[in-house]
């Protein structure tokens, strides 16, 4: 199931929504002190590429000085990236099967405001190897 909603979500706006972290990536990589922010945009960017089967948790060691981070990420591209992900979760909404990946990309929204202390990670599927014994 998460290899067809990813491929949905490729064709439906995936794809063009890692075209806007790309480009800002490269803006920020290009002005230099910015670095870290390109580097984050280039993360978030893939996340929104695939994002089905993997999620962002918070960072315990997250601290002052990814709240500035953030701030400034929301500044110089956060808003703009918020604002597709809220357009193209509203369009995908229209239609009942674009309804799962409308509410992904409401839920992308947070991560795109505030990418740093947080990570991204494959989500683990329950099976028997993944389960401890316990007496």
């Amino acid at each position: 199931m998460r290899l067809i909603l990813n491929i949905l979500w490729l064709v439906l706006s995936g794809f063009w929504l890692f075209l806007g972290y790309l480009a800002a990536g490269v803006v920020l990589c290009i002005l230099v002190i910015t670095i870290p922010w390109g580097i984050a945009s280039f993360r978030i960017g893939v996340y929104a590429l695939w994002p089905f089967g993997r999620e962002t948790v918070s960072k315990p060691t997250a601290g002052l000085g990814s709240l500035l981070g953030n701030i400034v990420w929301v500044v110089l591209a956060g808003w703009w990236l918020a604002l597709g992900h809220i357009f193209t979760g509203l369009l995908l909404c229209v239609t009942i099967i674009g309804i799962p990946l409308g509410i992904a990309n409401f839920k992308l929204v947070p991560v795109s405001l505030m990418p740093l202390g947080t990570e991204v990670r494959e989500i683990r599927r329950g099976g028997p190897f993944d389960k401890t014994l316990t007496r």
